[in-house]
């Protein structure tokens, strides 16, 4: 877990003091998030975790239960509203901004929720919905709605969403990985 957050914690700035990180909005919530996570639903401690997400999904406007599957290096890039349904499955090194929704379709052949690979960028204003895959290395332009599946090394962009493969998409969007030791 503490490797967990301190590659969260790098992500912004490469910032490797806690009490530090956490006068960042999307930091401060996804220690909190990653703390409750950890323990279970009825100890107190869990308890406790579980009341400060609450409180703090509120101030926020974001909505990421706490059952979700989200990789290290979780980079909330500013604060606003962004919901999360609790089937999604994200990546390691993501950046996500305001007014994103990642949610499930109800009905059809992509019934279900997103799985979004490493190093993924979504832009202000995405809709991701659907059982789809995203692969690893992908950047979606803001504003886009995407409900098919991304390969690996692409630019999504609009709304229908359009793919432009590109060697290297998320160079220079998704800074200050963690190298592991």
């Amino acid at each position: 877990m503490k490797e967990i957050i301190k590659a969260d914690l790098f992500r912004y700035g490469g910032i490797t003091n806690v009490f530090k990180g956490k006068r960042n909005p999307g930091f401060h919530y996804m220690y909190f998030l990653r703390k409750a996570s950890k323990y279970k639903t009825m100890s107190i401690i869990g308890l406790y975790y579980r009341f400060i997400v609450k409180r703090l999904s509120y101030k926020y406007g974001f909505q990421i239960p706490i059952s979700t599957s989200i990789g290290e290096g979780f980079y909330i890039g500013h604060f606003g509203t962004i919901v999360i349904n609790k089937d999604t499955i994200i990546g390691k090194n993501c950046n996500i901004a305001h007014l994103v929704t990642i949610g499930q379709a109800n009905r059809g052949k992509n019934k279900g929720c997103p799985t979004i690979g490493d190093n993924v960028w979504i832009g202000t204003g995405t809709v991701i919905a659907g059982k789809i895959t995203i692969g690893d290395n992908v950047l979606i332009a803001p504003n886009s709605f995407v409900n098919f599946d991304i390969p690996s090394k692409s630019l999504v962009i609009g709304n229908p969403a359009k793919i432009i493969a590109k060697e290297d998409p998320t160079k220079g969007y998704i800074n200050n990985i963690l190298k592991k030791s």
